[in-house]
């Protein structure tokens, strides 16, 4: 930007080392015309109102009728932020160990530390609970405004130079394409996206010999936010930190170097510690969740990668590039401006060129997501490398606008760049119209700035005779052993003002031009990002899995979970909702679940027992059978039917009702030895053994094509389980029941096909969408009367009063109970239990469940759940924290 768009905007030179046009020279800038501080808010209000004018443009809530509920966003961040702000407020069964409602009661604190253990994810306090949707936009579009408010500060640090354009480029970071297609479907990455600029100001003080106790502080708060890409944030900011150590000054010593190196890594340890109490916890979470996959990476084709820098182009195979074509036009220009000293060209461009290809290749791909292969998008990192890009345009642009040779080697870049993606499938009809309409202008707010520099340069100013090294000092870092090679002083060349030139009409001109570019620009660059926004969320509700909006249904549903709800005496199980998590959006004691923290023992145990799954078994969902809801004291069962088809664009209906029926309690007491069921490792055997009673007929189904025929007793109800069937079975004289078994992602639940009518023969027909694939024992024909009398006897030998406080049960039995209680939840890592007054130990497990051995004297049993790693990460938490001490007191003593 020339040094007249300064003037008119009384922009100020320097972050904060330099004064104000009316200040002395080498005074700091203070109050709110700092650049340090209107650049950031400036970034933080366009990128707010760029992000809601594309929500708006793809008709998305909350300015549109079309849900957002891509994915994940609906089936994990949408529930769990209903229920963080449950809880926070006191009105769950759970606390933060422990959550009772989902999984029939799963580790809450993994899950905080995953999903919720942001600063901004507080905000959904502020929202009643049936506005959850308008709060997680909110807390989406908090964080999006940071990352953009957040990167403007960190290039005003980085090099001074016109803060109208670096809250531009912080614009853009903050909605990139990553945002737009990864993070704004997924708010806790986006949490690494504020943390990466943040990081990278902290290595700068490392380097720096300052802030040597808020550092380590802002790790910490970063890792805590979310670990995971805070991860992935700090191997970026150490790239960073490397260029600035072989560039920032010129001449100083490899010692000098080294101590700035060591003190960023002597903050990072520190601030990494200061989060383990959380991320020790999350880590041993993932030891013991179910098991995806092993995936295996296959790089993106080069030309798709390349599209990807292109506007409106969406994907989860290729890394989302986009940036905005101003600002990748300016960062290409940076190997060709020689007003920029030669090794920062160098070291800049080597350090984005070697991160684009850590993306493609599969050992440093591995580096980026600490030696696991993520299931799903596996360009999770690419946020890091936008930020790179956008550090390069700054360095090009800081100074005024690129030479004309570097203009043109950066357009030639950017032209092959866009001819080189024309044939990849990531091309959307609106990318190269929007390409075309933001590189004309950008042409023309470069055409009218140079022009204005030109003019207020006259003749015989002459080119800069010195480059731009892009080191900056500031004055409260302590006196200066060396000079700042970023800075130089000449003769003011500039000619007088002719005398037939009238000076108003030249400060008018002076005035107009650079506004006029200014404008230009961030009209480019703003529309190129919105319209890259709503083309981006058309196409997610297009090709991936919606959830519909929070509607009727869902308030239906947990009107009636909070009149039925009788918790700990039995659980109220919501049944099916659309979306997922559904216990957490309406209610109840459900098996409902998603989080990457599935423990293997509850996905294992509950599709032992005939539950179905999704997400290759990190989502159990519910099983309507009385068997299961015996074993689970499932006392009262919602049920919900759809009175119209759930759409994108409106909120969902259904009829709602509610069943009751006697259940053996929480905590119940297994007699000693095995009891006499049906072998084998069918669903329907299981279910026998951890009831301790014969409740099914188990026939031997004769099949022919696509029949199965069998005889049962007369009126017992007949059970179809098939776990990777996919397609109809329909019992003679009764309506098809669908199953959706696509293994390994999904596991379709047991279902009731009917009753078996008087003469007692079995006929099922299938309709098989996929190669048919069977269990041994497919069908079990249910004997009410058989269950009814398992659970009187369970009621009477089990606990006769149960009392369950955040994360502890304490059951009361009859006395002379022997054999084995079990309470009815998976036994999951971290369950402690003692009968009577002993000492607490690890429980035991009963056919996947919490037990307790029992020696008839005790007459109770209590059983608590801590999770796993807490202790640990509380001992390096401490001693992090005394480190941090340690070092600011040494810090204070050296000052003095």
């Amino acid at each position: 930007m020339p040094p007249a768009a300064e003037t008119v905007l009384d922009e100020v030179h320097g972050a904060e080392g330099t004064g104000g046009p009316s200040a002395p020279p080498g005074a700091p800038a203070r109050g709110l015309r700092a650049p340090a501080v209107v650049g950031p808010l400036a970034a933080a209000l366009l990128t707010a109102v760029l992000l809601c004018l594309a929500t708006r443009l793809s008709r998305s809530r909350p300015f549109g009728p079309v849900t957002r509920n891509v994915v994940d966003l609906g089936q994990q961040y949408l529930p769990f932020h209903a229920y963080w702000r449950a809880l926070l407020l006191g009105d769950t069964d759970g606390d933060a160990f422990l959550n009772w409602n989902s999984g029939f009661g799963s580790n809450f604190l993994g899950d905080i530390g995953t999903y919720l253990s942001s600063p901004f994810d507080l905000l959904v306090v502020f929202f009643p609970a049936d506005h959850i949707e308008l709060a997680l936009y909110v807390v989406t579009a908090a964080k999006i405004t940071a990352a953009g408010a957040a990167m403007t500060l960190l290039l005003l640090r980085l090099r001074p130079g016109p803060w109208p354009v670096a809250a531009v480029l912080g614009t853009a970071y903050a909605l990139s394409g990553w945002t737009f297609n990864f993070g704004a479907s997924v708010p806790m990455w986006l949490d690494g996206l504020v943390a990466f600029p943040l990081l990278c100001l902290v290595g700068e003080w490392a380097r720096t010999g300052r802030r040597p106790v808020l550092g380590p502080l802002v790790v910490g708060l970063a890792w805590i936010a979310n670990f995971y890409t805070a991860y992935m944030a700090t191997l970026g900011a150490a790239a960073v930190l490397l260029v600035r150590l072989l560039t920032a000054e010129e001449t100083a010593s490899a010692r000098r170097r080294l101590a700035g190196a060591l003190r960023a890594a002597r903050g990072v340890l520190i601030g990494i510690g200061l989060a383990a109490p959380l991320v020790v916890v999350v880590f041993l979470g993932t030891e013991v969740a179910d098991p995806t996959p092993e995936t295996t990476f296959v790089a993106a084709p080069w030309t798709d990668v390349l599209a990807r820098f292109l506007p409106a182009t969406a994907s989860v195979a290729s890394p989302a590039l986009f940036i905005g074509t101003p600002a990748l036009a300016l960062a290409l220009t940076l190997p060709f401006n020689r007003a920029v000293a030669p090794r920062v060209r160098a070291a800049w461009s080597a350090a984005i060129v070697v991160v684009t290809l850590s993306l493609q290749w599969e050992p440093t791909h591995l580096l980026w997501h600490a030696g696991a292969s993520p299931n799903g998008i596996p360009y999770r990192q690419t946020f890091v490398l936008c930020g790179l890009l956008l550090i390069a345009a700054w360095f090009s642009a800081a100074r005024g606008v690129p030479t004309p040779a570097a203009l043109a080697g950066g357009g030639a870049l950017l032209g092959s760049l866009a001819w080189a993606a024309r044939g990849s499938v990531d091309i959307d009809r609106w990318t190269y119209p929007a390409f075309g309409a933001a590189a004309v202008l950008a042409l023309a707010a470069v055409l009218l700035a140079g022009a204005n520099a030109r003019r207020n340069a006259g003749p015989g100013a002459g080119p800069r005779t010195q480059p731009d090294t892009g080191s900056h000092v500031r004055p409260d870092a302590g006196p200066r052993t060396q000079p700042d090679a970023g800075t130089h002083t000449q003769p003011d060349t500039r000619p007088h003002v002719r005398s037939d030139v009238r000076p108003n009409a030249r400060r008018t001109t002076a005035r107009v031009l650079p506004v006029l570019a200014l404008i230009l620009f961030v009209v480019a660059q703003a529309g190129e990002a919105a319209v890259t926004g709503k083309r981006i969320e058309e196409q997610q509700r297009s090709k991936v899995a919606w959830s519909p909006r929070i509607g009727p249904w869902h308030t239906s549903v947990a009107e009636e979970a909070a009149r039925a709800d009788a918790w700990p005496r039995y659980r109220t199980d919501p049944g099916e909702v659309p979306g997922g998590n559904d216990v957490l959006l309406v209610g109840g004691q459900g098996p409902d679940y998603y989080s990457s923290l599935t423990a293997e023992v509850t996905s294992r145990t509950l599709a032992s027992l005939g539950f179905g799954h999704y997400a290759k078994g990190r989502h159990p969902v519910t099983l309507d059978n009385p068997v299961t809801d015996a074993l689970f004291s499932i006392g009262t069962r919602i049920r919900s039917r759809p009175t119209e088809r759930v759409r994108q664009d409106a909120p969902p209906r259904a009829t709602v009702s509610v069943t009751t029926t006697p259940v053996p309690p929480l905590v119940t007491v297994r007699p000693p030895g095995r009891p006499a069921t049906h072998a084998g490792d069918s669903a329907f055997a299981r279910q026998e053994r951890l009831l301790g009673a014969e409740v099914y007929e188990l026939p031997a189904p004769a099949r022919s094509g696509r029949t199965l025929t069998t005889r049962c007793p007369a009126g017992s109800q007949v059970w179809f389980w098939a776990p990777e069937y996919r397609g109809a079975a329909t019992l003679a004289g009764e309506r098809p029941v669908d199953f959706e078994g696509k293994p390994p992602s999904v596991r379709a639940p047991m279902r009731a096909l009917g009753a078996v009518p008087p003469s007692g023969e079995v006929r099922i027909e299938l309709s098989p969408e996929t190669r048919l694939r069977l269990p041994r024992q497919p069908v079990g024909c249910l004997v009410q009367a058989r269950l009814d009398s398992a659970v009187r006897q369970l009621t009477d030998t089990g606990a006769s009063r149960v009392r369950a406080t955040g994360h502890t049960v304490t059951a009361e039995l009859p006395p002379g109970s022997t054999g084995t209680a079990v309470l009815a939840a998976p036994r999951i890592s971290g369950w402690r239990c003692a009968a009577g007054g002993a000492e607490p130990r690890p429980a035991r497990a009963y056919e996947g469940l919490v037990a307790v051995p029992l020696d008839g004297r005790a007459t109770t049993v209590t059983c608590s759940f801590r999770p796993p790693g807490l202790r640990l990460g509380g001992a390096v938490g401490g001693a992090a924290l005394l480190a941090l001490a340690v070092t600011g007191v040494l810090h204070r003593r050296a000052r003095r």
